[in-house]
């Protein structure tokens, strides 16, 4: 069954959902695990896209912002995307306000959760919750301390 990480920040704006993303997208990456990044829109996924070239600082994750047909997407480690991704293993990091559809697919799923995204990280752990999917819950503080 599908393992439930909520990630609780204490900022308040989604700027630093995006910035977690790239933290987990890397830990997943150097764990060897497929990973996409689930967004609601293509204005989050250039952001996402442009952080990722370089954050952590002086540090590059390799990914690709999809549809992209002009990469050979197994031999990219991270997805980026506001639809349904192409595997269904490893991690899933949904930045997104909905749970996506696709979600079971995956081995785990990592919610992140900030100041203004609060009602509607309830709405996902209830939906979660009442589903019976373990669920875990970590609150980060100082997170990019490290």
């Amino acid at each position: 069954m599908t393992r439930i990480d909520f990630y609780i920040l204490p900022d308040m704006t989604r700027d630093a959902s995006l910035r977690f993303a790239c933290r987990l997208g890397l830990k997943g990456f150097q764990a060897g695990q497929p990973v996409h990044v689930h967004l609601d829109d293509g204005d989050a996924a250039a952001a996402l896209d442009e952080l990722m070239w370089d954050y952590p600082k002086h540090r590059f994750l390799p990914h690709v912002v999809l549809p992209d047909e002009s990469q050979p997407l197994a031999q990219v480690p991270v997805h980026i995307g506001c639809a349904e991704p192409y595997f269904s293993e490893g991690l899933l990091i949904n930045l997104s306000d909905q749970v996506p559809t696709f979600f079971g697919r995956f081995d785990r799923v990592a919610e992140v959760v900030v100041g203004e995204g609060k009602d509607s990280g309830r709405q996902r752990y209830k939906h979660y919750r009442d589903r019976g999917y373990p669920l875990h819950h970590h609150e980060l503080n100082d997170w990019e301390q490290s």
